[in-house]
């Protein structure tokens, strides 16, 4: 079996994945960013990941230093927090090999650059390391998965050798790994499906009940699609697990932690004070900052996103940004201020309505004065 290395052993998901390999009889070697930090994970002492101590916990091992972390590693998997992937992609830069499969799977966007984890980790690595860049993500509840419940998520990568090599790896009975050729759109499905999180938290806070939270996914899938198709996504792969999977699972579940952040602000706390109690990042908090300037950046509108950002970062009541934007202009449920949702439907199907307007006239049986 492969030596694996896992920078961001610390987190919940890390330790997760890692569990998943080590199931698989990998060696596991999980990078933490203190020595204390190493023991205590060791020690199953974080109050938030129940680490499961069976006949496979041999196969894990925590620590902070990144030779032995790195050296002889088959693959390094990084999940770190998406804010400091560039400083830990530094950290280990020196140890890569060409040799060596890079996985993603922390869900966010970098804030200043706006840019996504895989064109972070691109950024800071020679070019002859890009084609083993690849990305996971799915509806991947880590506490689900620790405890042996089955999921499944998909893996990207621009080379279809590589995505499989990492579908090996990961793939198991009860963690179904699927590929897709999409990076852009898999990884924007893991980092903006947080916003609507946020916002799904919100509603369930204010008790606003399952037909506005339904409503409100469905939505926030349409800005997640819309942003993510102005980017070069292809609009289909938001219908799979990066998107719609991880939209449902986040949104629904109270382990997901920006549905809890979202929750927690409709009791009147501030932000600072529910993400300091944190064990692990509530990515999309951060995460709003970087898909605002890209929407502002291109033109797109996006209501929920405003308003997320709004309660997050101007203070708005969250009850007050809920009335906003059960106010906000409707039109067709696929057109949006740039949105080229409505063309890529037309053009996939040849078909597609015209942008409904108001009529002056009176149809035959009056219905165009309802």
């Amino acid at each position: 079996m492969a030596k694996i290395a896992i920078i961001g052993g610390a987190t919940t998901f890390g330790a997760t994945l890692g569990m998943v390999l080590a199931r698989k009889r990998h060696d596991v070697f999980l990078l933490t960013r203190t020595p204390a930090e190493a023991a205590r994970m060791e020690n199953n002492e974080l109050r938030n990941l129940p680490l499961p101590r069976g006949r496979f916990s041999y196969r894990m091992n925590f620590t902070a230093s990144a030779p032995e972390t790195m050296v002889e590693a088959k693959a390094v998997i990084l999940v770190c927090p998406a804010q400091t992937m560039r400083q830990n992609i530094r950290q280990i830069a020196p140890y890569i090999t060409a040799s060596m499969l890079l996985i993603n799977a922390a869900k966010g966007l970098e804030k200043n650059s706006c840019k996504r984890m895989s064109e972070v980790i691109a950024e800071e690595l020679p070019l002859e390391f890009h084609p083993n860049i690849c990305a996971l993500s799915g509806p991947n509840l880590a506490k689900e998965i620790l405890g042996e419940l089955p999921a499944a998520t998909v893996i990207a990568a621009k080379n279809s050798r590589i995505a499989r090599a990492a579908q090996r790896l990961l793939n198991g009975p009860g963690f179904c790994v699927y590929v897709n050729s999409d990076m852009v759109g898999v990884e924007l499905g893991g980092a903006l499906k947080n916003i609507i999180a946020l916002a799904a938290g919100i509603a369930d806070g204010l008790g606003y009940g399952d037909n506005a939270k339904a409503a409100l996914m469905t939505r926030g899938w349409a800005e997640i699609t819309a942003l993510g198709v102005a980017l070069g996504a292809n609009p289909l792969t938001f219908s799979g697990l990066t998107g719609l999977g991880d939209l449902i699972a986040t949104c629904a579940s109270p382990l997901s932690r920006n549905h809890y952040v979202g929750v927690e602000l409709t009791k009147g706390r501030k932000l600072e004070e529910i993400t300091d109690e944190m064990d692990n990042k509530a990515e999309g908090v951060d995460t709003v900052l970087a898909a605002r300037q890209l929407a502002k950046k291109l033109g797109l509108g996006m209501p929920i996103t405003e308003q997320i950002y709004r309660v997050l970062y101007e203070g708005i009541e969250p009850r007050v940004a809920a009335t906003d934007l059960l106010q906000a202009e409707t039109r067709h449920e696929l057109e949006g201020r740039k949105w080229r949702l409505l063309n890529v439907v037309r053009k996939t199907t040849g078909a597609g309505e015209p942008r409904t307007t108001p009529s002056k006239t009176t149809g035959a049986n009056g219905i165009d004065s309802l």
